[in-house]
Order: structure tokens, then sequence, then C-alpha cells
């Protein structure tokens, strides 16, 4: 008979023991574990040294102007030389034209023939008219000796006196269709003298509408003539442009053709409305003894007159409200930081404002944003305006 093998005895594990364990056991195994998980995580930061600092954020770029730039950059314009008085000249009846000796780029003369209608059946009018006066003259001279007749009849007592009245009454009605007679003569003659079109002044034909042989209605355009008189330059400019033309001092042009010829210009008027596409105004120079090379058409240079010292201007976008009233954010070299400046403004003029104090040629001022920058904020490269 085979002996049985006594089984070992069993050791209990330490969730056994911790779950066989009473409270007071159960709590202080807890704090043990917790105390040594501490000083566990203590000694794995003393090992990999203090935390870092967060990353610090980049510079801002800033959109940006210096002050003063606009008026060292000054440049040229581009310009033409126009006529002030452009007429587009016309019949005032309809016809067919019959020859337009003028064309384009001809000087013409003031009372010079441009051109003529088909006179044919004008000049009929016009014969018929004078066949009219002549019919009207005789039966004025027949009125006049029946009314005689009558006169003497009646003084003789051989007529009445209501046969006198009567010749009386056609004497007058003869001298009516006289008159009318005539006007008609003088209708016709006219409509004749309108067939013949002339320049009403000295200048230059700038277009042609019609060719010979067209048929015309009366009041539409036939060709355009320029007085040669007044000239004056106009350009096309933004209005920040405009605001160096708004002093007193004459203005320069010059020939893009002939440099040397120059004259002196004045700003005559500007057009109220801007070009939608271009958002520009057209400016008109007048000027002033004009050299005969400043021909019509010719293209020109336009120089601003030259700046004097004076406060300078910044885009009205730029000001902010600091504690003391108006100021700008400018630049300070040589980190970039951003500084609030106190400033006193005055006048705006086409969404710039002038600066009386506070600002320095050269100096960079913030444009956009400036609502959320903060003092000593350091700033990135400057992206011009």
């Amino acid at each position: 008979m085979t002996p049985r093998k006594a089984n070992p005895p069993k050791t209990p594990s330490g969730d056994s023991l911790f779950a066989t364990a009473g409270p007071r056991l159960r709590g202080a195994c807890a704090a043990a574990m917790l105390a040594l998980a501490l000083s566990g995580a203590g000694a794995r930061a003393m090992s990999q040294g203090p935390a870092p600092a967060p990353e610090q954020a980049p510079p801002r770029p800033v959109l940006s102007v210096i002050v003063g730039a606009e008026a060292a950059g000054r440049r040229d314009f581009v310009g033409a030389v126009v006529a002030r008085v452009e007429t587009d000249l016309a019949f005032p009846l309809s016809g067919v034209v019959a020859a337009r000796p003028a064309d384009v780029g001809d000087e013409v003369r003031a009372g010079q023939v441009l051109a003529r209608l088909d006179p044919e059946a004008l000049e009929a009018d016009v014969w018929a008219a004078r066949a009219g006066v002549i019919a009207a003259e005789q039966e004025l001279l027949s009125a006049r000796d029946a009314r005689d007749r009558e006169a003497e009849l009646v003084a003789r007592g051989v007529e009445s006196a209501a046969r006198l009245e009567d010749a009386e009454r056609q004497l007058a009605a003869a001298r009516a269709r006289l008159e009318q007679a005539r006007a008609a003569l003088a209708q016709a003659q006219d409509r004749l003298d309108k067939a013949t079109l002339r320049a009403p002044h000295d200048g230059v034909v700038t277009q042609v509408f019609v060719e010979p042989g067209a048929a015309v209605s009366a009041g539409a355009p036939l060709l355009r003539v320029a007085a040669v008189e007044e000239r004056e330059v106009v350009a096309d400019l933004t209005e920040a442009d405009l605001t160096l033309f708004a002093g007193d001092a004459p203005a320069r042009a010059r020939l893009a053709a002939l440099p040397e010829v120059r004259t002196d210009l004045r700003l005559r008027r500007v057009d109220p409305v801007a070009d939608p596409r271009t958002r520009t105004r057209r400016a008109r120079f007048a000027m002033t003894d004009a050299p005969p090379e400043f021909r019509i058409g010719a293209l020109a240079f336009v120089a601003p007159p030259p700046v004097k010292a004076g406060p300078p201007s910044i885009p009205a976008e730029a000001l902010t409200r600091g504690p003391d009233g108006p100021a700008v954010w400018v630049v300070a070299p040589p980190e970039r930081r951003a500084q609030l400046r106190p400033v006193r403004v005055g006048a705006r003029i086409d969404g710039r404002v002038v600066i009386l104090s506070g600002l320095s040629a050269g100096e960079e001022v913030v444009v956009k944003g400036v609502r959320s920058l903060t003092e000593g904020q350091r700033l990135g490269p400057r992206m011009p305006r």
C-alpha cells in the first residue's frame, strides 16, 4: 500500500492578505504605497531638471508707414495737352453730305467752310420763295390801283363809300401777303445758308463722325473742333496725389518729346466724380503762357509744386486713443518694440490726418491693428502699406 504525500502548506498572496487584513492594516498599507509613489515622482523630477518655460510668441509683422516718406518719394504724373473748349458741330437740318473739306488734324479759322449739304432741294425752295414775293408784289400793286380808282369815284360822288372800304381791305390783305412771302424767302435763304457748316472759332479738327455721301439728321454730330486759344493739361490722380497740388504754388509741366520745353500750371478744376474702375479723378491744369510746342494731344509730365517744410501727415487709421488723447504706435528701434506716442492732430484731408507735434520725419508708425498692440510688444518686419 503506497503512502500518500502530504500537500505543502499554501502561502497567502498579497491580495489575499490585503483582503483578509483588518481596516487598520489596510489604511497603513495605502499610506505606505502613496508615499512610495510620491518619492519616486520627486526623484524623477530632480533627475530631469526644472520644467521648461512656455515658448515665447513670435514677433508680429506690422503694416506701417514711414513719416515723411510720401513727400520724399514724390514723382511726376503723366498727362496730356487738351483743348479747354471742344465743340461738336452739326447741321441744324437733315440732308446728304455733299462735301467735307476739313479732315482730322486740319487747322481751321473762324468762318472757314468745314462741310456742305446737297443744296439742290434747298435752292429750289429759295427760287419758289422768290417767285412768291414777286407775285405778292404784283398783287399789292393791283390792290393799290383798285383802291385809288375807288377813292376817285367816291370823290366824284358816283360810287358808294362801301366800295372804297372793300378796296382798302383788299389792299391791306395784299400787303400782308407780301410780308408773308418775304418771310418765306428769308426762311428759305436761311435754310440754304445753314447747309454750309462753318468753323465757329479758330481750332483744330480732332474727330470726324460722318463721311461725304452719308445722310444725316438734324443735330447729328459731323465733326469736332478743339479751340487752340485756351489749352490745358489733364492728368488722372488719386485722392492722395491731389493733396500735393493743394497749395497756391504753381506746378510745372514738361513735354515728353521735348523735356527742355516747360511751362507753369495752375490747378483749375478736379472732376467731382471718380472713375469707378481706377478710383482716380481727372485734374485739369490751366497753362500760363504755354509755348507753341504744347500742341493738342502732346504727352506731358506734371510735377507737383516744391514741398515746403511743414507738419507731416499719416493715414487716419493709424490714430488710436491714449491716456492723454490721440496717440499712435511707433516702432522703437533697435529691438522694434511697440511704443505708444501721444500726438497733436490737425486737419483731416482725404483719409489722412496732419500731425502737428509728436512725430518726426523718418519714424515708423503702425497703421493696421493698432487696437490690439501692447506697450513694449516686440514687432516683426515691416510690411509697406
